[in-house]
């Protein structure tokens, strides 16, 4: 017997956020990671906010939500609260059960500039990375970056001097980038390149 194509959406839900995500996902080891920095700049954050006033994003789900952004490759903020509204999977990250509102773009943008500065930023980073090579999540084997994330930057070879100086400055700068491409060609290889005959 078919079943019937019913568009009735259920009123309650009993399977939290938390099951829907599955044990052996990634994301579990990184989230682990990440809370246990997050409780050590408990008082970085605790000295940038006033004791009264009316409550803003908790400090904690800004870096978390801030490093979704850059392993996924979100590529802004306007579309990383998009995400946040509808991927279970960004919400359990962050913190968010499912019937939590989802900050307005502007709203987290003005909370992260205010709370994320340099020394945050640097430590939050720093301390991920230190954790995710202490606990073997990292390696040195292999390194890539997602190309469609950069924008066109041109060569250091395509650079030419803005002002005509001396005509030794420029045999100077010229032989220095074929140097510079020829040590370069003689010591590095791809591992992943054709070997050519």
């Amino acid at each position: 017997m078919r079943s019937a194509d019913v568009q009735q959406l259920g009123m309650f839900s009993y399977v939290s956020v938390e099951q829907r995500v599955p044990n052996d996902h990634p994301i579990r080891k990184l989230r682990v990671l990440v809370d246990t920095i997050l409780v050590e700049m408990d008082g970085v954050f605790a000295a940038r906010y006033a004791q009264g006033g009316r409550p803003s994003i908790p400090p904690e789900r800004l870096p978390r939500a801030s490093l979704l952004q850059v392993v996924y490759s979100v590529r802004s903020e306007r579309l990383l609260m998009e995400q946040l509204d509808y991927n279970l999977l960004f919400r359990w990250f962050v913190g968010l059960n499912i019937d939590d509102v989802v900050w307005d773009h502007s709203t987290f943008s003005f909370n992260r500039e205010r709370l994320f500065d340099d020394e945050v930023a640097q430590r939050f980073f720093e301390n991920t990375v230190l954790q995710a090579q202490l606990r073997g999540l990292t390696s040195d084997e292999h390194f890539s970056v997602d190309g469609t994330l950069l924008e066109a930057w041109a060569s250091h070879k395509s650079f030419r001097q803005a002002a005509d100086n001396l005509a030794g400055a420029r045999r100077a700068d010229t032989i220095t980038f074929l140097l510079s491409d020829l040590l370069f060609a003689a010591t590095k290889r791809s591992s992943s390149a054709a070997i050519r005959s």
